[in-house]
């Protein structure tokens, strides 16, 4: 095996790579969500609605965390096309566990009390983000059924990036962190948002910068 051979291949496992570890601290703080619900541990205001339900984030953070390092590995093209048949299976392990994250992430912002910290928009853009996820899940199955490959790669690719959302807004919550302060409602609401937003403008550019992922124009 020649150097040549061997940089594109470690080339290819970046991009799963950065993902996973994107993934990696909203993933330990789950780990650790499940740890306190496991062991019993002291009730506070702050983890009392878990207590209370805890099937929900239960399902939402083993959803969350299969989906994140199963779609990672969906972004490796080498990988895929040496594994046909893994990738189909990982496909539909991925979108069954996909459409468990995002509506029990709606379960959880339409029924569990709202933390003071967040408040009503914070709220709302979880509705939102929810419904588009599992819209773009419905909309990436109807196309693979369609044999629109294009469609339904940028419908994943989208549904992934609002998933991981969690990871991108460990970064724009920084700001907040360096300042040594706790953010506002508005603070809150606002990088919250902006996880979401940049993690959709990365996708898009992605979708619209391969010509393999773009949708035929019709004639």
């Amino acid at each position: 095996m020649t150097t040549n051979t061997v940089r594109p291949r470690r080339t290819a496992w970046r991009i799963p790579a950065a993902l996973i570890a994107l993934s990696l601290v909203p993933s330990i703080a789950g780990v650790a969500r499940l740890g306190q619900l496991a062991t019993n541990a002291p009730v506070t205001a702050e983890n009392a609605r878990f207590f209370d339900m805890p099937l929900p984030v239960v399902a939402h953070i083993v959803a969350a965390i299969l989906y994140s390092v199963l779609g990672a590995f969906q972004f490796a093209p080498a990988f895929r096309r040496r594994r046909p048949r893994w990738h189909r299976v990982a496909g539909r392990i991925l979108v069954a566990a996909g459409v468990i994250l995002a509506v029990s992430g709606l379960w959880m912002a339409v029924f569990y009390d709202v933390p003071p910290v967040d408040g009503a928009v914070v709220e709302i853009e979880r509705l939102i983000v929810g419904t588009a996820m599992l819209t773009s899940l419905v909309l990436a199955v109807a196309a693979i059924r369609r044999r629109e490959i294009a469609t339904h790669r940028a419908w994943m690719i989208r549904a992934y990036a609002l998933a991981l959302g969690a990871g991108t807004q460990v970064f724009t919550h920084l700001p907040f962190a360096v300042a040594g302060v706790t953010p506002g409602v508005s603070g809150r609401a606002a990088a919250m948002a902006a996880g979401w937003i940049i993690n959709l403008a990365v996708a898009e550019w992605i979708i619209r910068g391969r010509p393999g992922l773009r949708a035929p124009r019709p004639a």
